[in-house]
């Protein structure tokens, strides 16, 4: 156990990790070692819930036995072939599965492998097909996303959801990007005042997730996309984190009856087995790179080594199956009903601001004092250890800030989201007084 340890501080590179604090006291590593339905379990034997479903992903628990039975029997086939040039029986299955569950007319897929993948390919097909349309003089190069967006770490979705506090030092590479209030008004008139060269709105419908889990007022997203039709541009909605019954429906767009031009789709897609991701557009928006000569003009140049990778694909089938099983039954609806029960006592809680919750997506944020409010200082790290407090009491928490984060598998049981909502008041009853009496 030592060695893995010694060895994660010497060659390992965490995400989102300040390396000048892992592994010391307040970041002790653990090395996850196996996994039992929804529990990690960890190199010493310690079960851990994963009340986040590592890191959102993992809807059904771990160790899934149709998805595990998927993957071998495609691994007695083939583990990969590229699409360039070739097809795959996994991505065509899985690219017609996904057109019938998608609202409207979405029904041309492009595989990528993350969700911020899945967001620069929708990127650069819409700024594409604008000068396919409307010929390289188009004005329609102007985008805009929602302010405190996030869309990923690569440089498109960076821009899409430039932070000072995360992107300072590549400032100079991201491309400008207009922002929408997060009310109506301000977001109608920002798309108006961009007029004829806006190029595409792009918006995760509903809730936020990284920015703190924002929830928007109602008819918010209709009435984007609304305006984004009116002004002739495109309507791009990341799902990645609220797609696949996240937030109580399939998709979080159906909850306003909106059928965005380009749907992106990601984590939740192959139940946290497998890195893949789609991109799901329209004939209208496929239509323009399918016509014309055969000197390539019209050809999407992007495309990845492991674009529909077979296993990933098989998993996906699988896991979608599984999961509009559950749904089919009610669980998930009984399910969504029994985490907000669970919730309720703690928007009374002293030093919680405010919970957030849209079906699964929960951010509960902490405060010093809810009157006013007084703010805990971020080098306190309060949310860091009150994520720590709940992991060395069996539970996986995971922080923005200081907004508790929880999103549990569809695979818990009632008494583990008990369990998961327990975790998180337990661990603010023993953080937040004491450091609410050393806050300025």
């Amino acid at each position: 156990m030592r060695d893995l340890i010694e060895a994660d501080l010497r060659h390992l590179w965490h995400p989102f990790t300040h390396h000048g604090l892992w592994g010391g006291p307040d970041d002790p590593v653990v090395v996850i070692e196996r996994a039992e339905g929804n529990e990690l379990v960890d190199t010493e034997g310690r079960r851990y819930l994963d009340a986040i479903s590592s890191l959102w992903c993992n809807t059904l628990g771990h160790r899934v036995p149709a998805i595990d039975d998927a993957i071998r029997a495609q691994l007695e086939r083939v583990a990969h072939s590229t699409l360039l040039g070739l097809s795959s029986r996994p991505a065509i299955e899985l690219a017609a599965k996904l057109a019938a569950l998608c609202p409207g007319d979405l029904e041309r897929v492009f595989f990528t492998d993350a969700g911020a993948t899945a967001v620069e390919v929708a990127l650069k097909i819409a700024v594409q097909r604008a000068r396919l349309v409307e010929g390289d003089a188009t004005p329609r190069r102007h985008l805009l996303a929602l302010d405190d967006a996030y869309h990923g770490d690569t440089m498109g979705a960076v821009s899409l959801g430039f932070s000072p506090g995360f992107h300072r030092a590549f400032e100079h590479l991201a491309f400008p990007v207009g922002r929408l209030p997060r009310d109506v008004d301000g977001a109608i008139a920002a798309i108006r005042a961009a007029g004829a060269e806006l190029c595409a709105v792009v918006l995760e419908p509903l809730v936020q997730g990284a920015a703190g889990m924002l929830v928007q007022p109602p008819g918010f997203l209709a009435a984007v996309a609304e305006a984004t039709r009116a002004a002739g541009a495109l309507l791009i909605c990341d799902e990645v984190a609220t797609g696949f019954w996240r937030t109580g429906r399939r998709f979080a767009c159906e909850h306003e009856g909106v059928v965005p031009d380009l749907l992106c789709l990601a984590k939740g897609l192959t139940g946290g087995y497998l890195p893949l991701a789609a991109t799901v557009v329209t004939p209208a928006v496929f239509e323009p790179f399918a016509t014309g000569r055969a000197d390539g003009a019209r050809t999407l140049f992007h495309g990845h080594t492991y674009t529909g990778n077979a296993l990933g694909c098989a998993a996906a089938l699988a896991a979608v199956d599984e999961l509009e099983r559950l749904a089919a039954r009610g669980r998930v609806a009984a399910l969504e009903q029994r985490l907000a029960r669970a919730l309720a006592p703690l928007a009374d809680h002293p030093h919680v601001l405010e919970v957030r919750r849209r079906g699964f997506m929960v951010g509960v944020e902490l405060v010093a004092d809810k009157e006013g409010p007084r703010r805990f200082a971020r080098a306190q790290r309060v949310g860091h250890k009150v994520a720590h407090h709940g992991r060395d009491h069996g539970v996986l928490l995971r922080p923005l800030g200081d907004v508790m984060v929880l999103m549990p598998p569809f695979s818990f049981s009632d008494e583990e989201v008990e369990r998961a909502v327990a975790a998180v008041q337990r661990g603010i009853d023993a953080i937040c007084p004491e450091a609410a009496r050393t806050t300025a």
